[in-house]
């Protein structure tokens, strides 16, 4: 089991990435919107892709919607329940947004261009809950070196910049790439691991669905029997940028017991990666996403339910 690093540590020393289990490009997962302005100017360089990831779940077509209406500069849009996610099943096992194949998710990176040796910036709307940081995760999970989320997301580049592009008559698709990713399934866990772990799980939904007090998206209320609360804006501050390293490791290490791991769900597995990204931004080791999360949960109805506040399993 991982043993969590106290933070007069490393504030003190530096702390390598391996020794905190946490793979090399999660050192530094955000970018500022300055920085990218220089990045995207800085002529004889190669320039990241930059990928939209605006999504709303009660409106499948808000994303390349909102892209169309205005994006930063060569963003191209990434379509949340079409790109990064499969389909839902009938019987509801996956969740309501199934985490993609290896092949399908390969395929999708190929398409977009992507290759290891580029960088990848990600943003959203929603201080990345929605679903720049799936993406993040998802690029992760395949192994790529170096994938960085917009800190503050859309809104901090106007305020950097005061400017976006709006979508042309006919969109110049990327030039495929012969990319081949390597997918790490460690970072993963069952619903079966789910049910038998002993580890800390953390519901980054918002506490009164987490109560079981409301659900207006699933249709059972309540939590996994044992899981604590992490609603994803406890991660932010109120510009919508995320709260400094030191500040993120203090509060996530104070829901934490000293020895053990953390398996992160929610509704669906989008805004459960923003958790994930919280814990690399802090340095601390990354928790495994249960990625058909609650609704996923829920679809074998012999599977225990919790309500209420936090309790032991």
């Amino acid at each position: 089991m991982a043993q969590y690093p106290d933070p007069a540590a490393l504030a003190a020393a530096s702390v390598s990435a391996s020794s905190l289990l946490v793979p090399d490009q999660r050192q530094a997962p955000l970018i500022d919107a300055s920085q990218l302005v220089t990045q995207l100017a800085m002529a004889g360089l190669k320039s990241p892709v930059v990928l939209d990831c605006r999504a709303r779940l009660d409106d499948g077509e808000a994303g390349e919607r909102l892209w169309r209406e205005g994006h930063l500069p060569g963003a191209i849009h990434v379509d949340m329940d079409r790109d990064l996610s499969a389909a839902v099943r009938e019987d509801g096992v996956g969740g309501r947004h199934p985490l993609p194949s290896h092949q399908a998710t390969a395929e999708l990176f190929r398409r977009l261009g992507i290759t290891p040796e580029q960088q990848v910036v990600v943003y959203d709307d929603m201080g990345g809950q929605m679903a720049a940081a799936r993406l993040w995760w998802m690029l992760t999970w395949a192994g790529h070196p170096d994938v960085r989320v917009l800190d503050g997301g859309i809104q901090a580049w106007n305020q950097a910049m005061g400017e976006l592009k709006r979508a042309p008559a006919q969109p110049v698709s990327p030039t495929p790439s012969d990319w081949q990713p390597s997918f790490d399934d460690s970072l993963l866990v069952s619903a079966q691991e789910v049910a038998a772990t002993d580890d800390s799980l953390l519901d980054a939904r918002g506490e009164a669905r987490f109560r079981g007090e409301q659900e207006p998206v699933d249709p059972v209320a309540g939590h996994i029997p044992g899981a604590f609360c992490r609603p994803t804006p406890s991660n932010l501050e109120a510009n919508g940028r995320f709260k400094d390293r030191m500040s993120l490791m203090r509060e996530l290490r104070s829901l934490l017991p000293a020895q053990g791991e953390v398996i992160a769900y929610c509704g669906s597995g989008i805004s459960a990666c923003q958790n994930i990204l919280a814990f690399a931004i802090a340095g601390l080791p990354l928790p495994r996403l249960y990625a058909g999360s609650w609704s996923d949960w829920i679809s074998d109805p012999a599977r225990p339910v919790a309500t209420g506040e936090a309790s032991e399993k």
